[in-house]
């Protein structure tokens, strides 16, 4: 179980990574674009934005995706963990074309795939 323990921390990083990720897409697209005025209109545009229940959200989200981390550098060494971070794009990605509506490229495919196998080659290494 302790070994799993680690996993699960991983995970939980991912997880909460990719929901941060998604809320906030989700919420900023709808304030519209970071105004060019002032630094006052910036900073006012920008605390609207922080006081958004959901955007706060995906920011304690991104809080907790940093405790998992911490938890899950105490079972591996970061050379073996840190690939598996890279499954968040690959979720982000997927969850981007249907809550989004965003474009999927060959490229764009092609590359998630370089990701998926350069994590499996990684997680073959402990």
């Amino acid at each position: 179980m302790e070994g799993t323990m680690g996993y699960v921390y991983i995970f939980g990083t991912i997880i909460f990574t990719v929901y941060g990720q998604l809320v906030l897409k989700w919420r900023i697209s709808q304030y519209g674009e970071l105004p060019d005025g002032r630094w006052f209109e910036k900073g006012w545009f920008l605390l609207k934005l922080v006081l958004d229940p959901f955007v706060f959200s995906g920011m304690v989200s991104a809080f907790a995706a940093s405790l998992f981390w911490m938890a899950a550098m105490t079972k591996f060494e970061i050379s073996y963990a840190y690939p598996f971070m890279s499954l968040s794009f690959v979720l982000v990605f997927g969850l981007s074309i249907f809550l989004f509506q965003e474009s999927v490229t060959f490229a764009k495919v092609a590359g998630l795939g370089l990701i998926v196998l350069g994590v499996i080659v990684t997680s073959q290494s402990l």
